[in-house]
Order: structure tokens, then sequence, then C-alpha cells
């Protein structure tokens, strides 16, 4: 938060440059947490953009006494949401199965390893998910988990664990003979 004070101090004046200069330090990530939400980079752009624009649009309502990031990632988390809901309303479901026969081999690559994890990471609930990436990924503490998804700080706590959980027992299975 202390390399955002100044540029969302200036862009709450209303400064273009202030503003340019969050979205700067903010965009990388925004990107990061929307792709893992959504699972495509033309969505989480999508989202991300729409974002910045609602954030823009609502920096005089942000209150300067109130944490930035969990103000933000709710504002982001809700976008996300949004896409998700459109792209299953707009297309159906794929189906992806179980994973392949060959995929309790060490992967070989980190590529392959990532694609596995986020592959694991798009089987859990959304709400497991985000509380997921909020936590360990955004390093975001459970009060601020809470502040962004608006729920109460055990069910927090719980989606956390229930998704770490769920990872386990996913990553165990497809790395059994590692």
């Amino acid at each position: 938060m202390n390399a955002l004070l100044p540029a969302l101090q200036g862009a709450r004046r209303g400064d273009r440059h202030a503003f340019a200069a969050l979205v700067e330090l903010l965009h990388p990530r925004a990107m990061r947490y929307a792709l893992h939400m959504v699972g495509s980079n033309e969505d989480a752009e999508e989202a991300v953009q729409d974002t910045f624009v609602r954030v823009f649009d609502n920096l005089s309502r942000f209150r300067e006494d109130a944490a930035f990031d969990p103000w933000f990632f709710r504002i982001l988390a809700n976008r996300c949401r949004t896409l998700i809901a459109k792209r299953k309303r707009r297309y159906s479901v794929i189906e992806y199965g179980d994973l392949p026969a060959n995929a309790s081999t060490a992967a070989s690559t980190s590529g392959e390893f990532a694609a596995e994890i986020q592959y694991v990471l798009n089987q859990l609930p959304a709400e497991q998910r985000e509380a997921f990436l909020l936590r360990h990924i955004e390093d975001m503490d459970y009060e601020d988990i809470a502040a962004v998804t608006g729920v109460g700080l055990s069910a927090v706590r719980m989606r956390v664990k229930r998704a770490c959980d769920a990872l386990r027992v996913q990553l165990n299975a497809v790395y059994q003979d590692v």
C-alpha cells in the first residue's frame, strides 16, 4: 500500500497521471487474479479494464481511512463473477471430465505443471477459488478477504481450508507416483 499511496492520493484529487501510475502498479496483480478467476486472457483483460473504469468513476466514494486493496479487489471480484455468469449463460458448459490417464506422471515442464494447477483450481467452486487466490496468491489476511467477498470471517476461513483440502486431494491424485 505504501507504494500506492501517492498515486492513490493524486488520483483522488483528479490527477490522471497519478491514476495512470495507480493502474500501472495494480495491473499485474489484477491480471493475475482475474486470469485465475475467469480462465482466459481475453476475459481477464475485460474484467481488469472494467474494474479500472469503475475505480476511476468511484474514487471519490473511497474512504481514505479504509484499506484500498479490499475495496479494489471487491470491485475486481464482482467483475469476474459477472463475466463468469455471462459466459455460463452464453455458452454451454464444457465438461472436461477427469484428468487424462497419463496425468499421474510428473509434469516435465513448469508450463505443464502450471496448466495442471490451473486445471485443478478451475475445478473448485468459485467462492473457494476466490478465497484461495486472495489468501495464497494475493497474500491478503482473512479480514480483508471477508471485506472483498462480503461474507463472515469464519466463512472465509472455511472456504480457504476447503479449497486447500480439495487442491491437496486433487494434486495428490495427479502426482501419486511422484
